[in-house]
């Protein structure tokens, strides 16, 4: 039996650990070959343990060094990927970061670090990824669209967040600019979607359910009172990236155990 995405190659930006990650982990055990992106020589190690371990379960891909803040790295990453599997099938925009301050105390450095991460690199690897589909076109022996992008957003696409202002700000930037890519290249069997993660326990967010009271006071905002893992994300992703999801193109799928629904009225309000 075939697996979803078998033969198809994934760029995961941000894979070295937490979402990133655990997406590369699931892509990988449905047949992608994957390449794990990570940022910095010092996540280097990691990004290749999480190599390892997918080599482990059978699976295959590599790792790659590449900021994707800048352009002519993003270029390249792409290139060099291409030169070495021939193509590129999905791209899972999942590099991000915080930089969290109150509004009045945020510098311009802070600000702009935080856009140029988790929107302008997004914007870089859709631009590139959507190249690449258009030069090769449907392979109906792999799947039915062209290619996929799956863009990591936020529940904070949706939710203001006090003393967080660009990394919301950079989350609802990526909702509208998923929806405008994907209504503009749907024609071309191209589908490009988000996903919306709740509270995932990584490490981005560990100060949030660290200790039992933390984890009990982050639940209040949980109507399914669980906190999330990666695997829920790297389902999600596999899902939009499958042809079961041929037919979704420009939504957002919240993984979030209902955070988006208001769980401050579940007792009336």
């Amino acid at each position: 039996m075939d697996k979803k995405l078998s033969r198809q190659i994934a760029i995961i930006t941000g894979a070295s650990s937490g979402i990133g990650a655990g997406v590369a982990k699931s892509m990988a055990a449905e047949g992608a070959i994957v390449v794990i992106n990570y940022p910095v020589p010092a996540a280097k190690d990691m990004a290749e343990q999480v190599l390892q371990e997918i080599k482990a379960e059978g699976g295959t891909g590599m790792t790659y060094a590449c900021d994707v803040s800048k352009e002519d790295q993003v270029i390249k990453m792409f290139q060099d990927t291409i030169a070495m599997f021939g193509t590129v099938d999905i791209l899972v925009n999942n590099a991000g970061l915080q930089r969290d301050a109150k509004f009045t105390e945020m510098t311009l450095e802070q600000w702009n670090f935080v856009l140029s991460v988790n929107l302008t690199g997004q914007f870089l690897c859709a631009r590139e990824a959507i190249k690449e589909f258009l030069r090769r076109g449907v392979d109906p022996s792999k799947s039915k669209a062209a290619g996929k992008i799956i863009c990591m957003s936020s529940v904070h696409e949706v939710i203001p967040w006090a003393g967080h202002a660009n990394y919301a700000a950079s989350k609802g930037g990526i909702m509208m600019m998923m929806k405008t890519i994907a209504q503009e290249y749907a024609p071309q069997k191209i589908r490009i979607n988000s996903i919306a993660p709740g509270a995932i326990a990584t490490p981005i967010n560990h100060d949030a359910w660290d200790t039992s009271a933390h984890l009990q006071q982050l639940l209040k905002l949980i109507p399914e009172k669980r906190i999330g893992q990666v695997e829920d994300i790297g389902k999600a992703a596999v899902f939009l990236a499958s042809d079961d999801a041929d037919y979704v193109n420009g939504t957002t799928l919240f993984v979030d155990g209902g955070m988006t629904l208001y769980p401050g009225f579940e007792d009336n309000g």
